[in-house]
């Protein structure tokens, strides 16, 4: 994991020119790699950005005038690159009140299995105490203990994997509701060796289930999730605020259309195609989804825009409804839930935001965030926003006896928000590193490399600007 920069520059040598590098793309990521750019105070940033605003899937807004997070709400706390951030300027990350989650299903919310790993059971007693499958649901996933090894070559699927051993009663309803949580993905789909490396790694033994009560365990420390009084939207906010007052350019509404190897650095072309502007740059961070980002190289690293071309993406919804607390006939517990795809139901989660989170005040009343969208189920996604508000509290209805509208209520749309690590993709990644490594001054980060959750898109970015910098510098190879 890539640690956050030192916050003291390394020597300047002020009569020297700066080298230009322009990030494009304002995620996180592509701020944390100008942030870490400007850190070194060697070289001048210029940060573009196709949308109105920075910050990517980190957006806060008001819900029945309370102001909360309409993207991502919560980091991994135990990466520490999210948390490290947060600190560096000056916000204050808090934890949840309360972990507690549930999977709602066949009819009732039930705890998830004591000590899981992304829903994998680790023993047959917790599965069964859980009762989140039937009877011969844990009959079969206690098959695991006699069955032969099962291969996974140099890659298999969740699904194929986890069904093998344990059956695909665990996986539909414990391992695809926790990675479509994380992913939006389908188990049958996702890579194991991507998204269950832990899993993976235990592959060449008999049993999983032995495998995962022998693992050596190391206790850890402090909390799994951290957050921000106010939302997590906060980090956004605070970031691009320092990037502007270091110095750097950051233009919004303002699309790359055209990446050009120019003999000694890049020109960057935007505009309209009657109106291009250029822009010339020492080196180029793209900081984008793996589709524009693989148009840009279509013509300077085509094998490696074959590969990013190859990667997909799922779209989805976050449905926030604000109640008031008469409108619950029981007081909500824990953080909330997950919903295995094969009840068919509308939603996939639901997190209680008001009961996770201790910063909210009374006046917020009962705030529930929904979350809609799987890979491949563009049609959920596609329906109008009163459908989606209107599915939503069906829902809830069904699952803690919600009544009555809600007084209000906020569908925020994240198309092509969250890439697919399917079978195959580490070598995919691996490829397009290899490709880009060969083109002097061009560096990729972002969520469809190497992890989709905060901490890990802000090491993406930090590790793209560390390279760039020992490339410019330190080993001199793209001296223009």
């Amino acid at each position: 994991m890539s640690a956050l920069p030192s916050d003291t520059p390394g020597p300047i040598d002020a009569a020297a020119p700066r080298p230009h590098v322009v990030v494009v793309g304002a995620g996180i990521s592509g701020l944390a790699a100008a942030r870490a750019l400007l850190l070194d105070g060697r070289v001048r940033v210029t940060v573009l950005e196709g949308s109105p605003r920075t910050g990517g899937k980190l957006l806060r807004g008001e819900v029945a005038g309370v102001e909360t997070d309409l993207g991502a709400e919560a980091v991994l706390a135990r990466r520490p690159e999210g948390v490290a951030l947060m600190e560096s300027l000056r916000l204050d990350p808090i934890s949840p009140t309360t972990t507690q989650a549930a999977i709602w299903t066949r009819g009732q919310l039930r705890p998830l299995p004591a000590g899981h790993v992304m829903g994998v059971p680790v023993s047959l007693r917790s599965l069964a105490a859980s009762r989140v499958v039937s009877r011969a649901g844990v009959a079969r996933a206690s098959l695991d203990v006699t069955l032969p090894t099962t291969a996974i070559g140099d890659d298999t699927s969740v699904a194929s994997y986890i069904g093998a051993r344990m059956g695909h009663e665990v996986v539909d309803r414990l391992v695809e509701p926790l990675l479509g949580g994380v992913y939006a993905g389908r188990a049958d789909e996702l890579s194991l060796r991507a998204t269950l490396p832990q899993i993976a790694a235990m592959a060449d033994q008999r049993s999983l289930f032995h495998a995962l009560r022998s693992r050596p365990t190391q206790p850890q420390a402090g909390p799994v999730f951290a957050g921000l009084a106010g939302g997590v939207g906060q980090l956004a906010e605070a970031l691009t605020a320092s990037l502007a007052a270091a110095g750097a350019e950051i233009v919004l509404d303002t699309t790359v259309r055209e990446l050009l190897r120019l003999p000694a650095g890049w020109e960057l072309v935007t505009g309209s195609a009657t109106n291009p502007t250029t822009i010339s740059a020492d080196a180029v961070v793209l900081a984008l989804p793996a589709t524009p980002a693989g148009r840009l190289l279509a013509d300077t690293a085509p094998w490696a825009a074959q590969d990013l071309a190859a990667i997909d993406y799922a779209s989805m919804a976050i449905v926030t409804l604000a109640f008031s607390a008469a409108a619950l006939e029981k007081p909500l517990t824990g953080s909330g839930f997950l919903v295995p795809a094969v009840d068919g139901r509308l939603i996939k989660a639901a997190t209680f935001s008001t009961q996770k989170w201790g910063w909210y005040d009374e006046a917020a009343g009962v705030l529930v965030r929904c979350s809609i969208g799987r890979y491949g189920d563009v049609g959920d996604v596609q329906r109008s926003d009163d459908e989606l508000v209107a599915g939503a509290v069906r829902d809830l209805a069904a699952a803690v006896s919600v009544r009555g509208v809600p007084r209000d209520a906020v569908v925020t749309r994240w198309g092509g928000g969250l890439p697919q690590y399917s079978v195959g993709h580490l070598e995919r990644v691996a490829r397009i590193k290899a490709a880009l490594a060969a083109v002097p001054g061009l560096v990729a980060c972002g969520a469809a490399f190497d992890g989709v959750g905060i901490p890990a898109c802000i090491g993406s970015g930090t590790a793209a600007a560390t390279q760039v910098l020992a490339k410019l510098f330190r080993e001199g190879e793209w001296a223009s």
